[in-house]
């Protein structure tokens, strides 16, 4: 059934949503860079970083609904839900950071915390790369794992940038144990921000093993 299926149609606009959803998560983490920043721009960066959620849900939504209206599709249902989903959840995950800022009420930011946004805005570049790679996965196998692996390394760089900051904060904050827990809450918000990068560089490479 494969040489069969693979004279069928495909439907290729899951590639154009993975694309946008990219986007969509490159624009969200430039916002939540600037909120790291702080200052008195702060409560519009989190507004803003919402309206941007609910554009990825959109896309999000817009996928689900073409699994089930396709009858080929690039690769299997499944890796394509799997695969949306994940890059949904970073974005979420962003809005989240945002929610907890809001509610704490949060101002200034750690150089940790600002070293920790760049890294995010960088893995969702490298996630932009990989994007118009998919549409060709045998020829682009190589890039798309390379990509992969960089946002690999951008998430263990950060996991000790995260350490660092957890402990000068637990050094510093030992006075203050309010600041403490709120500032820890926001450190542990951008590590799984980042985290979730690499599921879906996890999730991209399970793809290329499947169908390379």
């Amino acid at each position: 059934m494969n040489w069969f299926r693979k004279l069928l149609p495909k439907e290729d606009r899951f590639f154009t949503l993975f694309e946008q959803h990219a986007r969509t998560a490159t624009e969200a983490a430039k916002t939540l860079e600037a909120l790291l920043a702080g200052g008195e721009e702060v409560p519009q960066r989190c507004r803003e970083i919402a309206t941007i959620e609910h554009k990825a849900d959109d896309i999000t939504r817009e996928v689900i609904l073409a699994i089930r209206a396709s009858f080929i599709t690039p690769f299997d249902r499944g890796d394509i839900k799997d695969l949306i989903s994940r890059m949904d959840d970073a974005v979420d995950q962003m809005h989240q950071t945002a929610k907890a800022i809001t509610l704490f009420k949060t101002r200034e930011f750690e150089p940790e915390m600002r070293e920790m946004g760049a890294a995010i805005v960088a893995c969702a570049r490298l996630l932009e790369e990989v994007m118009p790679l998919l549409s060709a996965l045998s020829r682009n196998a190589a890039p798309i794992s390379d990509l992969c692996l960089r946002i690999s390394t951008l998430e263990g760089q950060a996991d000790d940038v995260y350490d660092r900051g957890m402990k000068a904060l637990f050094k510093d904050g030992m006075p203050d144990a309010m600041n403490y827990i709120v500032r820890s809450q926001i450190y542990d918000h951008l590590e799984e921000v980042i985290d979730h990068f690499e599921d879906i560089a996890d999730q991209i490479q399970g793809i290329v093993v499947e169908h390379v």
